[in-house]
């Protein structure tokens, strides 16, 4: 089941177009990351998606219907630039994102209470956001974003401004809002961040879809069938050309099979040592990223 169905959609500011006659699913109860360089449409899309603006042609489908007002409510967004109210206190501030939710005055008060605990900031809610550090006020933006736990959460770029440390936590927020049942959708430009959270992904450039799918299956897609190879107890010397490098007294080294077959490459091997470590080595979202990048050019 999709919760989100994106239909031929097409936009264009001028002469610039923003998106192409872009299609995607979206499933329910996952990740979903959506990529692309800067000026790339992402932010356009998600902007149509919260009917913020409209798109020139196409259809969003939430949940079965066409999109419309009533859904503004079953949807979080957290846009890449933040938008408190810095001279409101946080109490106040996370109390009023709940009732712009039609959350109920008591229910509000009791999940800002339960957000503030979860993420051991209770101490700050009388202070102003213009007193906080700026990974403090992050939180408060994301306590705010998911207040009124959306069925569909929209993520631009959640972990700018953490440290490494806070960007953990939301890291397992995030997580635990999946098994929740909540749909998440991650813009970002960290790559493992993507590798480490997301089902499925889209890759959008130039206001076009480039590439969409389930991760394992885009990783399996570009895989080149080399495999990083440890030996141990060497009982000759190795080719020059597998340019080893030595590791807690290992020989470790990299070759493409080619034609061969993984169990005709390790017999071949076992001539040379005791072999130790035989795995594919998969490109990273980084790799594929910048590789799609590369080979797509659109006027």
């Amino acid at each position: 089941m999709e919760i989100l169905e994106i239909r031929n959609l097409t936009k264009t500011y001028g002469n610039q177009k923003a998106l192409s006659n872009i299609s995607l699913t979206i499933p329910k109860n996952g990740i979903f990351g959506l990529l692309g360089p800067n000026g790339a449409g992402k932010t356009t899309l998600i902007r149509i998606i919260n009917q913020i603006i409209e798109g020139d042609s196409g259809e969003v489908i939430f949940n079965g219907e066409s999109l419309q007002p009533k859904h503004i409510s079953q949807i979080g967004y957290l846009p890449e630039e933040r938008g408190l109210y810095k001279k409101m206190k946080v109490w106040d501030q996370l109390i009023y994102f709940a009732r712009l939710k039609d959350m109920p005055a008591a229910l509000a008060k009791e999940r800002v209470n339960y957000w503030l605990n979860k993420m051991d900031i209770s101490s700050w809610k009388d202070k102003r956001i213009d007193d906080l550090s700026k990974g403090m006020a992050q939180k408060i933006q994301f306590i705010s974003t998911i207040i009124h736990e959306p069925e569909l959460l929209i993520l631009d770029e959640p972990f700018s401004g953490f440290d490494p440390m806070n960007a953990e936590i939301i890291k397992n927020e995030i997580i635990e809002l999946r098994e929740k049942g909540i749909t998440v959708v991650l813009s970002t430009h960290r790559m493992e961040s993507v590798e480490l959270l997301c089902d499925q992904i889209a890759m959008i450039h130039r206001s076009h879809k480039i590439l969409e799918g389930r991760l394992s299956d885009i990783k399996q897609q570009f895989r080149t069938n080399t495999y990083e190879v440890t030996l141990n107890e060497l009982v000759g010397p190795l080719p020059e050309e597998w340019n080893i490098r030595k590791v807690n007294g290992n020989s470790v080294f990299s070759i493409p099979l080619g034609e061969d077959s993984p169990n005709s490459t390790l017999t071949q091997l076992m001539q040379y040592g005791e072999v130790v470590g035989f795995k594919e080595i998969l490109p990273s979202m980084e790799e594929i990223f910048i590789q799609q990048i590369k080979n797509h050019s659109y006027e």
